[in-house]
């Protein structure tokens, strides 16, 4: 049984200009009443159908493991540092700002924990993100040290589009912000390594995964 296009192109109508041209009696007798009606509408542009739209996602994240050997504090830094730099980076291409910062943790005897921290306002400057990060960290500390870490995890969640925020008073507040954008057109016309910070320097970053479902 011939498809409805190929029904259509056996008989020379191969355009909607065609179909447009076409009484719509003449697409009833041709291939039934409900899909006729159906194509003369859409041919003249019209369409009742609801227009649906794709939700964007509410978190992004990236993860890193580290196996079971026992990192010191400046290198976990350097790893949180690396995948704060990438995740702010991400966002700020796809024009989003967050309000949730979620650290995520996995241990030698392969339990979990996350730990979070909700900013008072939307942000996708680095700076901000990775103050709070670190600050999760830190506090999460004693408990690294009593269970081994094997996975360290950033994400950033509660998402929303950049142009839905306000400008925060005191205006100089958006310097940051400013730098991270020229910081952003460096890399994206030289490459991500053009320009690294310091602390990352030497340092094997590894392969940070993204969490495609977060």
């Amino acid at each position: 049984m011939l498809g409805l296009s190929a029904f259509l192109r056996a008989r020379g109508i191969t355009t909607v200009g065609q179909v447009a041209e076409l009484a719509e009696s003449t697409l009833v007798s041709l291939v039934g009443r409900a899909a006729g009606r159906h194509l003369h509408a859409l041919a003249h542009n019209r369409d009742p159908r609801r227009v649906r739209r794709t939700p964007r996602r509410r978190s992004i994240g990236a993860q890193r493991a580290l196996g079971r050997r026992q990192r010191p504090w400046s290198e976990l830094d350097a790893i949180l540092v690396g995948l704060v730099d990438k995740l702010a980076r991400r966002m700020r291409g796809a024009h989003r700002v967050c309000r949730t910062v979620v650290l995520r943790l996995r241990f030698a005897d392969f339990t979990r924990a996350t730990r979070s921290h909700t900013l008072p306002e939307a942000t996708s400057q680095t700076h901000a993100i990775l103050a709070t990060a670190r600050g999760l960290l830190a506090a999460a500390t004693p408990l690294i040290e009593r269970q081994g870490l094997t996975l360290l995890g950033i994400s950033l969640t509660n998402l929303s589009d950049d142009g839905a925020i306000q400008l925060a008073l005191p205006l100089d507040r958006r310097l940051p912000g400013e730098l991270d954008t020229a910081l952003d057109d460096i890399r994206d016309r030289y490459g991500s390594k053009s320009i690294v910070r310091a602390v990352l320097l030497g340092r094997d970053e590894g392969i940070s995964v993204p969490m495609l479902r977060d």
